[in-house]
């Protein structure tokens, strides 16, 4: 190499060694986050896992298919221990708690269809664990998620993982520039999971076959109402159904049962039209249903603004955007209207059903690539 030639960047982005480079590991116990810490550990990098202990497992042991449960985290020290790399659990309980479980429960009595998988990642994920991850002189933090990070103009930039069918850009949206700066996504690029599992075959790992996580960490099986009751004692008053024009048409056991664009479930059959949740009243305990067109709109205030753009969010009256209102429905042709720094009206150039408060509202550039950030639906 020349005298004055740069040396050249690792894997991870730094003009050094591997062995000179620490790389703390998000390490939830499945495929994805064990395949980055055994290949960066196979790279020759000093690697450091951790696992966080999120919730008191003792009821989850026998839960299969949920995160940082007690299998979950014999599951990374095991594979910490084959690949010949230091591993730590923290116990995060009490964090996790207020920042996620706390206002999951509060959101679904006011009447909102929270996303906490969001929150976890941005107060803890990458908040306190990558604070952590400063405090052990780490280079930067690598996680498992289906996500890229690529060199801009003007630095990193977020973009949507090479398989669409495994993207979490909609869960991530709220990471920070300088939260990008010190993340790695060794995954993001991959084209199917098939790829993730013949990497963990390859490296000898147990949770190469391993299913992937389906619920919410905490949530058992799906059923939110039981866990908010659990949190929130009394959270299921009885009601009404009532439709838009006015009528009572049923009964019901608790807000807390029903989500918005929701058909199904509701024991009011027998009716000429077939009929949707619309709207939730909390304080009137009513569920509000009417036909699949009163689910439509256009209008969406967002707020909690993240803004991962070139320029201010301010800097312009509107972008011209695609964006996705749920994690299942592909982005869409809109303009955002900025209001403040971090609040917008997002016009849908098309009419969208079951825009819900309490969902993301995420940005993409048209290729449906790079992602500008993202925010919260707070009212329908």
């Amino acid at each position: 190499m020349p005298k004055d030639a740069a040396p050249a960047l690792n894997s991870l982005g730094f003009a050094k060694a591997p062995s000179d480079t620490r790389v703390v590991v998000a390490m939830s116990g499945g495929v994805d986050s064990s395949v980055v810490a055994a290949k960066l550990a196979r790279e020759g990098y000093d690697v450091v896992g951790v696992t966080l202990q999120l919730y008191d497992h003792g009821a989850a042991l026998a839960k299969k298919g949920a995160c940082c449960a007690g299998r979950d985290i014999h599951d990374a020290r095991r594979v910490a221990e084959e690949m010949g790399f230091p591993h730590y659990v923290l116990d995060y309980e009490n964090t996790f708690r207020e920042a996620v479980i706390d206002e999951f429960a509060d959101s679904y009595l006011s009447g909102a269809t929270p996303v906490p998988c969001i929150r976890c990642n941005e107060r803890v994920k990458f908040k306190d664990l990558l604070h952590t991850a400063r405090d052990l002189d780490a280079d930067c933090m690598a996680t498992g998620h289906y996500i890229q990070r690529k060199i801009g103009t003007l630095g990193p930039e977020l973009h949507a993982a090479g398989d669409p069918s495994r993207d979490q850009s909609y869960f991530l949206f709220s990471t920070t520039q300088e939260q990008l700066d010190y993340l790695r996504f060794p995954l993001g690029h991959l084209k199917s999971k098939a790829e993730t599992r013949d990497l963990a075959a390859e490296f000898g790992l147990a949770v190469a076959d391993k299913p992937d996580s389906q619920d919410i960490c905490f949530v058992p099986n799906g059923d939110y109402a039981s866990v908010i009751e659990k949190l929130r004692p009394g959270a299921g008053q009885p009601g009404h159904i009532v439709h838009l024009d006015g009528r009572v048409l049923a009964e019901h056991s608790g807000v807390i049962h029903y989500t918005i664009g929701q058909r199904r479930g509701l024991g009011i059959g027998g009716l000429e039209e077939p009929l949707y949740v619309v709207k939730l009243d909390p304080e009137k305990r009513e569920v509000i249903v009417g036909p699949k067109s009163a689910l439509s709109t256009r209008l969406v205030p967002v707020r909690e603004i993240n803004w991962l753009g070139d320029e201010p969010f301010e800097a312009q009256d509107q972008w011209e955007l695609d964006v996705k209102i749920r994690s299942t429905r592909p982005p869409r042709e809109a303009i955002l209207r900025p209001t403040s720094p971090t609040e917008a009206i997002v016009e849908l150039v098309l009419a969208e059903e079951g825009v819900s408060p309490g969902q993301a509202c995420v940005f993409y550039g048209s290729d449906g690539s790079r992602v500008y950030g993202g925010g919260w639906i707070w009212r329908g």
